[in-house]
């Protein structure tokens, strides 16, 4: 008898302080009339990943009280203002046992859509072990690890550098998937991203308006990694 293969879990990276946006903990910026983090978890589920782990660092208790993230694995990290590499080493440590590869999801990039999700999922059961969301070429996020990388994930995930250890070290095993007709790459990291975002939900090309916290095709190669804080 045929059994369902397992299916992928989401590691949803927010954990971030915002250190270039005031301080203000990224996971509360507030995108369509929510928080980021509950658009992040949202859109993961959405595209085909019923399981999510999400990383929690500055003022996590805040975004604890605030998101509403039901039925999310909520992981502490209390290293979060090292870097990146310290919220992959926890989400890695915390997946459910026996997970084929899971599907990194960084909380500051509202234009990855379900259905650029759903594209790395679907490159994942032709056999990828190691595929990224491409736009015109260049690797972006999301990035999906296979099980089989996990322990390698978190040896090389130090400061900022999330997996661009990994990435690097397989780069001629890293799949493309090409992402640029349904989702926008761009990240928030300072005032000047958030200016840029102006418009709410943004077909692929244009950007979504962000608000401030209140009270937001296969090809091997690339060169974008999970290096950002």
């Amino acid at each position: 008898m045929q059994t369902t293969p397992p299916a992928v879990p989401a590691l949803v990276l927010a954990a971030g302080g915002g250190r270039r946006l005031g301080g203000r903990p990224k996971a509360l910026i507030r995108y369509a009339g929510r928080p980021l983090v509950e658009h992040a978890v949202a859109t993961v589920r959405a595209g085909g990943c019923p399981d999510v782990t999400v990383v929690l660092g500055a003022d996590r208790e805040r975004v604890r009280s605030t998101a509403h993230l039901p039925g999310c694995r909520l992981v502490a990290n209390p290293d979060w203002a090292e870097g990146m590499g310290s919220s992959l080493r926890a989400g890695l440590a915390a997946l459910p046992p026996r997970a084929p590869a899971v599907l990194v999801m960084l909380v500051d990039t509202p234009g990855v859509t379900p259905a650029a999700v759903a594209r790395l999922l679907t490159a994942h059961r032709a056999g990828a072990e190691l595929a990224a969301a491409a736009y015109g070429g260049r690797r972006g996020h999301p990035v999906l690890i296979g099980a089989r990388h996990f322990t390698e994930a978190a040896e090389g995930a130090a400061g900022d550098a999330g997996a661009r250890a990994l990435l690097a070290a397989h780069a001629g095993e890293l799949v493309l998937v090409e992402c640029a007709d349904i989702a926008v790459p761009d990240d928030l990291d300072t005032p000047a991203d958030l200016a840029r975002w102006s418009a709410d939900r943004p077909p692929p090309g244009r950007r979504p308006r962000i608000l401030p916290e209140e009270g937001p095709g296969l090809a091997p190669g690339g060169d974008r990694s999970l290096n950002r804080p």
